[in-house]
């Protein structure tokens, strides 16, 4: 095994010197995998012949429970595995260590060696007698306010973890803890402003553009939906079918576009607002794409609900090219992160002048002209825009 270039192969490791490295030397590393990795490698270099680890956290997320980090020997990177919320109905779940701790458990101690019909019934310990585990230790990790998470270690050694050794591991726990912790939240303050406020403004934000004004221009394709009818839907149907029907609309929206890199700033009710940055190759003939997908989804998904007797859902989609301000707009405590400017307002209304004409996506001559040699599109004409002095030339994509 070829150890990582700052573990010294040649230098003998106590179990105090894990402890050191893991309190004082980890803290430029940002990410709670590879803290792992090395700590195990450590653990081996003193003497603590663990073969294998992990490191199973819960996070706030959407789409993710949390995440499991699987060391093994031979290995030099951690393997990380997310775990996504239905996890605890599976059989993986149901009955393991880790639903043990989660239950209440202070610690699991399991002779690998001996029967397994003498033993705990679960597939991960005859996982780890085929590797030839002997012995297997799993501890709660608490973070702040009684937040539970789980560590676990494995050995190979005849006999097992010798009391010593349990108590060097022991040891490690709130100390792994703290810093995990750290890295964690860390994970979950970008996550949620991903979550919220999209991955470049998250990413914005998080190197410190929080002060209201701060902001740049940026070029970019505007893209604008909104849903027909939605407020005769929310008078009338249960307010969870509203929800339902919410998220199913938005996900055949919203995962096209950020499959095609554009990025959705904001929901507004039952519409959205997202943009294509034109730094990017192809930001234009992306958006397309992106709407393409989006109204294919929107079929299926209208197929589907007809089968409950649902109405189908009718959507507009407005498209425009320009410059936009992009950046912090708000009261002095309570901001948002958006683009303003006149081509906003431009595709605003011509998501409005879809309805009027009769035509589900209106493009702007002026984005018109930077995708009409790759796509088919139909010139609806010139018709007077809100706002706007001059009449606008309209074309319709029809995907």
């Amino acid at each position: 095994m070829n150890a990582p270039p700052n573990i010294d192969p040649a230098t003998a490791y106590s179990d105090s010197d894990v402890l050191h490295w893991l309190t004082n030397d980890a803290r430029d590393e940002r990410f709670i995998d590879n803290i792992f990795a090395q700590m195990c490698l450590r653990l081996q270099r003193a003497g603590i012949p663990v073969k294998r680890a992990t490191l199973h956290v819960q996070v706030q997320h959407p789409q993710w429970l949390g995440a499991k980090i699987l060391w093994a020997d031979g290995m030099r990177e951690a393997e990380l595995t997310r775990v996504d919320h239905d996890a605890r109905g599976r059989s993986e779940y149901i009955g393991s260590p880790v639903s043990e701790i989660h239950d209440g458990a202070n610690e699991l101690r399991e002779d690998l060696t001996r029967d397994p019909a003498l033993g705990r019934k679960h597939a991960v310990y005859d996982e780890m007698r085929a590797m030839g585990l002997t012995d297997y230790v799993a501890w709660p990790m608490y973070h702040t306010l009684g937040k539970r998470h789980v560590v676990t270690f494995a050995t190979d050694r005849t006999g097992g973890f010798d009391d010593a050794q349990i108590e060097s591991l022991l040891k490690l726990v709130p100390i792994l803890a703290l810093v995990s912790e750290i890295r964690v939240k860390n994970r979950l303050a970008r996550t949620l402003l991903e979550t919220y406020v999209g991955t470049h403004a998250g990413e914005l934000i998080l190197a410190g553009a929080t002060r209201r004004g701060t902001g740049t221009t940026v070029s970019a394709a505007i893209m604008i939906c909104d849903l027909r009818g939605f407020t005769q839907i929310s008078d009338n149907w249960p307010r969870d079918d509203v929800i339902d029907l919410l998220n199913g609309y938005f996900d055949a929206m919203s995962e096209p576009i950020a499959r095609h890199g554009g990025e959705i700033l904001k929901f507004i009710g039952d519409g959205l607002l997202a943009i294509f940055p034109l730094d990017q190759p192809n930001a234009c003939a992306n958006l397309l794409h992106a709407v393409t997908e989006a109204r294919q989804a929107m079929t299926a998904l209208n197929e589907k609900n007809g089968e409950t007797g649902a109405a189908p859902l009718k959507y507009g989609i407005g498209v425009h090219v320009g410059d936009v301000m992009y950046g912090n707009i708000g009261s002095s405590t309570r901001l948002d992160f958006t683009v303003i400017g006149p081509a906003v307002n431009m595709a605003s209304r011509l998501e409005a002048l879809t309805k009027q004409l009769g035509k589900p996506v209106l493009l702007s001559h002026a984005f018109a002209d930077l995708v009409k040699s790759d796509f088919d599109l139909e010139r609806v004409g010139e018709y007077p825009v809100r706002g706007f002095n001059d009449p606008v030339e309209l074309f319709a994509y029809h995907g």
